[in-house]
């Protein structure tokens, strides 16, 4: 049986949205200390990563991470509380919304195939005639 996983963004406005990506890169900054570590190690851009915080910064009031320029010890980078917040209630939505796929969904997990099945079990569509 397939196991659901969910991936979802949340909303807040036109202009101010949270999701997977970025709560991954608000985890890997705390991780790492570091924006272009952070990137990095999600394999992006250092220029992507920017953006992606640059966005979450001028998203709300409070921002979600200060950065510090290099110098002799080199820049850094580091989560606000404010951000530590936003990443723990991202991750507990997460967590309940698994939770209720997983109870909601598994009569249709049952008939889910696999991606190894997925070869196998395939049907074409039938073919229609255009006019």
């Amino acid at each position: 049986m397939a196991t659901p996983t969910v991936r979802f963004r949340v909303d807040f406005g036109d202009d101010c949205a949270i999701g997977p990506g970025k709560i991954a890169l608000l985890e890997a900054i705390e991780r790492t200390g570091s924006l272009s570590a952070a990137a990095r190690l999600l394999k992006m851009s250092y220029r992507r990563g920017w953006l992606l915080l640059d966005s979450l910064n001028s998203s709300f009031r409070r921002p979600v991470a200060q950065l510090s320029t290099g110098g002799r010890g080199g820049g850094g980078a580091s989560l606000t509380p404010f951000g530590r917040t936003l990443v723990k209630a991202y991750r507990r939505l997460e967590a309940d919304i698994v939770r209720r796929a997983r109870a909601t969904l598994p009569a249709v997990a049952r008939e889910a195939i696999g991606s190894a099945e997925t070869a196998v079990h395939r049907r074409p569509l039938p073919r229609r005639r255009m006019s």
